[in-house]
């Protein structure tokens, strides 16, 4: 738990190092410059950022062995849904949740600070430049504390603690007038996702054995961050407009409360410790 904590540590990085760059553009240029051009530079940024990445991928080993890829199953769509259909559909099912609580509170929450609570651009910027920064610091600490609690109970207290203050932490962030207050509900709001973010790729890579685990994963994630992390900006601005912004709230929740019961579904710690052996 503790070193699969390190993917959400360097993917948090990657926002809050985005946010930076918009909080160091708004310092150096108007309105009007960001609007004219100014807007280009993240991309520019980003397209440096991606090459490097593909070079620091080009240079990892895959985990695979030899007896893994021989396997017919190996890395086939047949094989995945032919033996762990179950196994699919409940990553799906708590990814789903995960990953449109995780953009509510990180990528959609400046737009919510600006558009909703009404505060300035600039000060939304540096709320959320402190709140993900603390939440990048938090994710080793969450991943010791599955090691000690089991990654069942963490992800099911992720599931619970969403579904009972997702619309509470949101109303209170609705009528917040105080940056430093935002801060906080942010921080508590970015506590409770800490219990799934910081052993996502965890507890779905267990599900899986070897020879299809990257597809497993990767699917799942791709399908479920598309249809509803991906979604999440677009489904709460749309809601908004039409004046039912709350019902956002209340579609958060439902979500997380699926999530819940799909960690149900996953093994208890001694069946892991069992499988290790």
């Amino acid at each position: 738990g503790f070193f699969a904590s390190f993917q959400y540590v360097t993917l948090i990085g990657g926002q809050l190092l985005a946010v930076l760059v918009v909080v160091i553009m708004q310092q150096l240029l108007t309105d009007e410059e960001l609007r004219a051009w100014g807007w280009r530079i993240p991309f520019v940024v980003g397209a440096i950022a991606a090459l490097i990445s593909l070079m620091l991928r080009r240079s990892l080993h895959e985990t695979s062995s030899a007896e893994t890829r021989k396997d017919k199953d190996a890395g086939t769509i047949k094989g995945l849904f032919r033996h762990h259909t179950a196994a699919f559909i409940t990553v799906l099912g708590y990814t789903a949740g995960g990953s449109l609580i995780f953009y509510t509170f990180t990528t959609y929450m400046q737009k919510y600070l600006v558009n909703t609570a009404g505060m300035p651009a600039k000060t939304a910027s540096f709320v959320m430049t402190g709140a993900l920064f603390l939440y990048m610091v938090m994710q080793p600490f969450f991943g010791m504390l599955s090691d000690r609690i089991g990654r069942r109970n963490s992800m099911l207290l992720f599931g619970a603690l969403g579904t009972l203050f997702t619309v509470p932490l949101l109303m209170a962030l609705k009528t917040v007038s105080s940056p430093f207050m935002a801060f906080v509900l942010i921080t508590l709001a970015l506590c409770i996702v800490s219990f799934y973010t910081s052993i996502s790729g965890l507890v779905k890579a267990e599900m899986f054995p070897p020879q299809v685990r990257a597809l497993g994963v990767g699917l799942a994630y791709a399908v479920a961050n598309a249809a509803f992390g991906g979604s999440a900006e677009y489904v709460a601005l749309g809601l908004k407009t039409m004046g039912m912004e709350n019902t956002f709230y209340w579609y958060v929740t439902a979500m997380m409360a699926i999530a819940f019961l799909f960690s149900l579904r996953l093994p208890k710690q001694a069946e892991y410790l069992h499988h290790d052996d």
